[in-house]
């Protein structure tokens, strides 16, 4: 899977979660929880979903990697298998 359909799998999830934001809310630098408005319930129902499309699963202590879409990206793109 590319950085890009990676990308789209990200906001698809983010816009399922949280279906008030707008895609053009969401920005690639900004952390997701504070900038969106959700909170660590929903976040982390978002990183199950990707889990289960990408086939990377995301530990608790790498919370803090994942937190913008651009480092989320970059982190399933660097784990798949």
């Amino acid at each position: 899977m590319t950085k890009e359909e990676i990308k789209k799998r990200v906001i698809e999830q983010i816009l399922e979660v949280a279906p008030d934001v707008q895609e053009s809310e969401i920005s690639d630098n900004e952390n997701i929880q504070r900038s969106l408005e959700i909170d660590s319930f929903d976040f982390l129902k978002i990183l199950v979903a990707l889990s289960e499309k990408v086939g990377v699963e995301v530990p608790e202590s790498d919370y803090s990697k994942v937190s913008t879409v651009e480092k989320m990206v970059e982190y399933l793109a660097n784990r798949q298998k």
